[in-house]
């Protein structure tokens, strides 16, 4: 392949199609778009919903031609599964949960960009970056789960490979969403109530120490920062003339 060339594109998951860019681009070098687009959209046929970076590899005399895919980082398929904008902002706090079939889909789809040996050590690196993010697994915290996984509790089912899950157990995983979310935000405002009662009992006291009395009652940082912020450090000398326009 030395003188193969290549191009590079991005796709909707399993739904490319022989208009811009793939037609504008590869028509005129001669090649076979159809082809090229039924190539890509079997290979992204797991990815739906997501933009996915393709390579188009080709040789200029023969027209043969080669499709590589590449994924989004595990983070982004685990957001797209869990339906979530972002990860928990405490790692205490769980915001969503997956099947292991879910998992073991997402391991599929990240394989070759997973160092694990067998799928089931990709298993377990998707799991643990579930845990990051603040996903559970099968209903636990995902460390717990790969535990489970490193058990053998779900072997069956990822040697055969299982990635589809029921729309009844889809209807329970969004309940489940939607109840840790709501809990979440009662603690939140927990947490501000008593954040607020603690500053106001040290009114005058430097801010370091009302700092270290909200770290000692596990106040979450991202509320401190909002009822405590930082105050801007000015440059030596004052403030910066101003200028001349």
């Amino acid at each position: 392949m030395a003188d193969w060339k290549e191009i590079k594109v991005l796709v909707e998951g399993g739904k490319a199609n022989s208009g811009p860019p793939l037609g504008s681009t590869l028509g005129p070098l001669g090649l076979n778009v159809a082809n090229i687009v039924k190539a890509i959209n079997e290979k992204t046929k797991t990815m739906a919903g997501m933009q996915v970076p393709a390579i188009v590899m080709y040789d200029p005399s023969s027209k043969q031609f080669d499709v590589k895919i590449g994924t989004p980082p595990a983070a982004t398929l685990i957001k797209k599964e869990a339906g979530i904008q972002k990860g928990s902002g405490n790692p205490k706090e769980m915001i969503a949960d997956l099947k292991i079939e879910q998992i073991i889909k997402m391991a599929k789809i990240k394989e070759e960009g997973l160092s694990g040996r067998t799928l089931k050590e990709k298993v377990k690196q998707i799991a643990g970056t579930c845990d990051s993010m603040g996903v559970m697994v099968e209903g636990k915290r995902a460390v717990e789960a790969m535990k489970d996984i490193s058990a053998g509790k779900f072997d069956k089912k990822i040697k055969e490979g299982k990635t589809e899950i029921s729309a009844e157990d889809m209807k329970v995983l969004e309940e489940e969403r939607k109840k840790l979310k709501a809990e979440i935000e009662e603690r939140r405002h927990e947490y501000e109530a008593k954040a607020k009662e603690i500053i106001a009992s040290m009114e005058g006291k430097e801010k370091k120490e009302i700092k270290t009395k909200l770290h000692e009652a596990e106040i979450p940082e991202m509320i401190i920062k909002e009822l405590l912020p930082e105050e801007k450090v000015e440059p030596k000398g004052g403030k910066a003339p101003p200028k001349k326009g």
